[in-house]
């Protein structure tokens, strides 16, 4: 599954986009569970959302390696 990133999340991941395997996170939740052990600053952000195919999605839907998923940082504005 690749999981793209936006953001600080990109510094975070070193990278634009990440691949893991779908055996590591079948649901949001698990997903930022697996995400937030690989990478521990993910934590120190005030919070992050997590887009599955281009809408915000809660903890408990279900994700499969078909999804496009994206990590979007907290966003401020002025």
């Amino acid at each position: 599954m690749i999981v793209l990133a936006f953001g600080i999340v990109k510094e975070i991941f070193q990278n634009s986009a990440i691949e893991i395997d779908t055996k590591e996170a079948s649901s949001v939740d698990e997903l930022k569970l697996f995400l937030e052990t690989k990478f521990p600053r993910l934590k120190e952000l005030a919070s992050y959302m997590v887009a599955v195919n281009n809408e915000y999605a809660s903890t408990n839907v279900d994700i499969s390696d078909k999804d496009e998923i994206a990590i979007i940082p907290p966003v401020s504005g002025g």
